[in-house]
């Protein structure tokens, strides 16, 4: 049987493109569509209305990208996820898992939960709340302070005062606000570990002149050398369960003593500046360990034949 395989992308850039041409070659049928052409449609047999699908289900779906809109647009949008969980589509990642790598404040309570290093970190409502903890933990660090749903290291703040604090309408009245981590600079490094099915498929370090080091911004990405990779790849592999994820991008830094902390899981990651120093290719990895997971699924389903009793002649 030829899997199904629905690829939601908003825009057909070179990773979607990659990884709807490397599940063709391994023999599935691929549709790559955004969600926002996807309808819920209760005069349909599925519930759905879903291109090149011509009323039925896609054997899974794989979430390569979600555009910015409207709440209702993205509720919407994150609804059909939710929906074809429902009607058991395995879905990677699942609505939850991005639901909770999106909103950074549940990621850090999430990996907090899961006994994981990760920076002290509140998110609160309000400058008065924001400036009660700002005077407080200032006396021990500098702060991050991170839009609550932001991504590529737009809008990052380096809180050093209570007056670097911004207004409320900069930030939609939500502070999100993250004991800095030093580090020796410049340069500045920090790891991203790609994660599949459970297992850190590829990494790399990231030196910037800036103390943001994400590659659109101008760091480098550069091969992880050293003896840490396993312990990398470890703490990333339970970043990756804590959230839910079946792949994310997990985002690493070292504290001045060694000692690795989690900074973000990212369910929706680019690869391209990782993929430029590894010869893993990525997009392969996601595809195998996709139809694997399919196919373990279909076998587990199969019906055991129940073994038939002979009785033995007489003698």
């Amino acid at each position: 049987m030829i899997p199904r395989i629905l690829i939601v992308s908003d825009n057909s850039d070179a990773r979607s493109k990659g990884l709807a041409a490397r599940l063709s070659r391994r023999g599935a049928a691929v549709v790559t569509a955004p969600l926002a052409a996807i309808a819920f449609d209760t005069e349909s047999p599925t519930g759905f209305s879903i291109p090149g699908f011509d009323g039925t289900l896609p054997d899974a779906v794989l979430v390569r990208s979600i555009s910015a809109g409207s709440f209702e647009a993205v509720t919407r949008r994150l609804g059909l996820l939710h929906a074809f969980d429902r009607l058991s589509v395995p879905v990677w990642n699942s609505a939850q898992a991005i639901e909770r790598c999106v909103d950074k404040s549940t990621t850090t309570f999430l990996l907090k939960n899961a006994g994981l290093p990760t920076p002290p970190t509140f998110a609160v409502e309000g400058l008065a709340a924001a400036e009660e903890i700002a005077a407080r933990e200032l006396t021990l660090s500098p702060l991050v302070l991170k839009p609550l749903f932001g991504a590529q290291g737009r809008g990052i703040r380096l809180i050093r005062s209570l007056s670097d604090l911004p207004p409320t309408e900069e930030v939609n009245d939500v502070y999100y606000l993250q004991h800095y981590v030093a580090r020796a600079g410049p340069p500045f490094r920090d790891f991203r570990v790609f994660v599949c099915a459970g297992e850190a498929v590829a990494m790399m370090s990231r030196r910037g002149e800036d103390w943001i080091t994400n590659v659109n911004r101008g760091a480098v990405p550069e091969q992880v050398s050293g003896h840490g990779e396993a312990e990398l790849a470890k703490l990333a592999v339970a970043a990756a369960a804590a959230v839910g994820a079946d792949f994310a991008g997990v985002d690493i830094i070292p504290a001045p003593d060694g000692a690795l902390q989690v900074l973000e899981v990212n369910s929706m990651p680019a690869w391209s500046g990782l993929q430029s120093v590894v010869a893993v290719n990525i997009a392969d990895a996601i595809a195998d360990a996709l139809l694997k997971f399919l196919a373990d699924r279909a076998k587990a389903a199969r019906p055991v034949r129940p073994h038939r009793f002979v009785a033995p002649a007489n003698s």
